[in-house]
């Protein structure tokens, strides 16, 4: 696990899971999987009040994408406060220590607030795809270059 990684105890990436598998219903993470990502990826969460609000991720480039990734999920509940940009700011900011091969995002086609997040802050689609028995795509968005998001 990342020593810098806000998500280090069992019971914040228990809050990371939750929010998760609320937002991403059709991908939902077990306790292990979630595990096996905070050894490889950033993870984060947003509070209010002690109160779990939203998750964040940021995966560095591998072989597969050269560009960083920054996936920033609040509760709907919780939408429209702040939550989303405090956390995306966060993890872009980390992305761009990642990688000078841009940055992405991934947001669930079904998730229509996530995807007008992500293109007001200057992403553009670049890929839509299905996982396996599943029937909602992911939508991939670049930054585009030269955005100040």
């Amino acid at each position: 696990m990342d020593p810098d990684d806000p998500v280090a105890s069992p019971a914040l990436l228990a809050d990371w899971r939750l929010i998760h598998n609320a937002i991403i219903p059709t991908a939902p993470l077990s306790a292990d999987e979630v595990r096996e990502r905070a050894g490889r990826n950033r993870l984060d969460v947003a509070y209010a009040d002690g109160t779990p609000v939203g998750c964040s991720t940021v995966r560095p480039p591998d072989e597969e994408t050269p560009a960083a990734t920054v996936i920033s999920r609040i509760l709907p509940e919780h939408r429209g406060r702040g939550y989303g940009t405090a956390l995306y700011e966060r993890g872009l900011a980390h992305a761009r220590t990642l990688s000078d091969e841009g940055v992405e995002t991934v947001v669930l086609a079904s998730n229509e607030e996530g995807l007008r997040f992500a293109l007001a802050r200057g992403f553009v689609e670049t890929e839509r795809y299905v996982l396996p028995g599943d029937t909602v795509p992911f939508v991939t968005l670049r930054l585009e270059e030269g955005t100040a998001a």
